[in-house]
């Protein structure tokens, strides 16, 4: 049975998995959408790309090594699907959605002046996948029956995530009408609910990346989205006591010694982890393993449904 952190996060609609480039996010988000759909609940996994073409990172930790993004929704097994966010993507489906017939929508994106408009107007990028976002959270197998219970989103590395939550109040004060004022509103309303939406940052054991985790949770925290937790990713094993780490470490002032280093690592791990609890207070650890993709998904999954 999952432990009430865990239930809490996944009744959300919309889970945000954010963090510095090569912490684990990408993990950490297929693990948890892997999670979910386990119990049963339909999963949309999630990853901002700008272009379908590209090897998806998501598709590679599901165990599709190779294979690309896809700006549809793809089965990547039981109650699972994964989708690829673009800025082009959104941009059609808000046209579509402006436009009174679809076919203008479709030949208004072949006209190469907007698209270059589009894709190099400020924050206009970060609408058109807000927008694709929003549009993908809210569909509906019937009405009032959401197509997926949770959407789980790989979101861009630090800056860019906290560029993307503070998006719809930027937009909302620059243009607070017409169709983009309506979708900035839907997007606070989204973003800022926190029974819908919840973020989660990773991290690793280390001074800097922890400093960076600390920062994106305030960062967040002052954009009024809820940032249900931190995750530590990669965290070594350590087999000492207090006692036992006291004298290796006076030994190893003295004495040259196979696994100094190792020791130090493990300092350094202890003290990133001491500072970031202290800050946050519950964190959860995820420890270090050998194994990569798939089979790395399912070990880090097990330890989130045993969390407590």
């Amino acid at each position: 049975m999952l432990g009430p952190r865990m239930q809490e996060l996944l009744s959300a609609r919309f889970v945000i998995v954010t963090g510095k480039g090569g912490t684990g996010k990408t993990t950490l988000a297929a693990a948890l959408a892997q999670v979910a759909a386990s119990l049963g609940k339909r999963v949309l996994l999630a990853e901002v790309g700008p272009e379908p073409e590209a090897r998806s990172p998501l598709r590679a930790a599901l165990g599709e090594e190779g294979q690309a993004g896809s700006i549809e929704p793809v089965p990547a097994g039981p109650n699972l699907w994964t989708v690829l966010l673009t800025p082009e993507a959104g941009h059609r489906a808000f046209l579509r959605d402006v436009l009174p017939l679809g076919f203008l929508a479709d030949r208004a994106m072949k006209a190469e002046p907007l698209r270059r408009f589009l894709s190099a107007a400020p924050a206009f990028a970060e609408l058109g996948i807000l927008y694709r976002g929003l549009q993908l959270v809210r569909a509906e197998q019937k009405k009032h029956v959401p197509l997926y219970d949770l959407v789980v989103l790989d979101a861009p590395a630090t800056g860019h995530a906290l560029a993307f939550a503070s998006l719809p109040q930027v937009l909302l004060r620059i243009i607070p009408g017409g169709p983009i004022g309506r979708a900035a509103r839907e997007g606070i309303a989204l973003l800022h609910d926190p029974k819908h939406t919840r973020a989660v940052v990773t991290t690793l054991p280390e001074s800097l990346p922890v400093t960076e985790a600390l920062e994106l949770a305030k960062g967040l925290a002052q954009s009024n989205l809820t940032v249900h937790g931190v995750v530590a990713n990669l965290v070594p094993h350590d087999p000492f006591t207090p006692a036992e780490r006291s004298a290796l470490s006076n030994w190893t002032r003295t004495l040259p010694m196979l696994g100094a280093r190792t020791l130090q690592r493990l300092e350094r791990a202890r003290a990133a982890l001491a500072r970031l609890e202290a800050a946050v207070g519950s964190v959860l650890m995820v420890p270090e393993r050998e194994t990569r993709g798939r089979e790395l998904v399912s070990a880090i999954a097990h330890d989130l449904a045993q969390a407590r």
